[in-house]
């Protein structure tokens, strides 16, 4: 008798098991979802004076297009960078710009940050790079 249970038991376990198998239903699903790129940039100035100079200068009607920043800020990250390496001699220079030219920082990181280079050599009359934009009103 206990044989004959056991077997009963085994076969409902087994055939409750293989008459489940078209419960679940994975579906592949053709819709793809645009992510956003989560992240953001901010540019830190340790300057507190530019903030506010900064406020008066920027002019949206004097805006010009990114690829413009992003080609000057190429040059003056560089002109920095170079300038910073040289150890003593241009303290001011001493942090490093982290601005990658691959990365996409946006319109508004870029301006900011061409318009501190302009900060830097018109109001504090520290040259970065000889021949930097002359039509750049401030």
């Amino acid at each position: 008798m206990k044989s004959i249970l056991f077997w009963l038991i085994g076969a409902v376990i087994i055939v409750s098991c293989s008459t489940q198998k078209g419960i679940v239903e994975i579906k592949d699903n053709q819709e793809k979802v645009a992510q956003e790129d989560s992240v953001e940039y901010e540019l830190e100035v340790f300057d507190p004076k530019f903030e506010s100079w900064y406020q008066l200068h920027d002019n949206p009607s004097q805006y010009r297009s990114e690829q413009y920043y992003e080609n000057w800020n190429r040059q003056y990250v560089s002109a920095w960078n170079e300038k910073a390496y040289e150890p003593g001699k241009n303290s001011f220079f001493e942090p490093i710009v982290g601005w990658d030219p691959t990365v996409d920082y946006g319109f508004e990181l870029n301006h900011k940050l061409f318009y501190y280079f302009q900060y830097v050599e018109n109001v504090l009359h520290i040259q970065i790079m000889p021949g930097g934009p002359k039509s750049i009103p401030l």
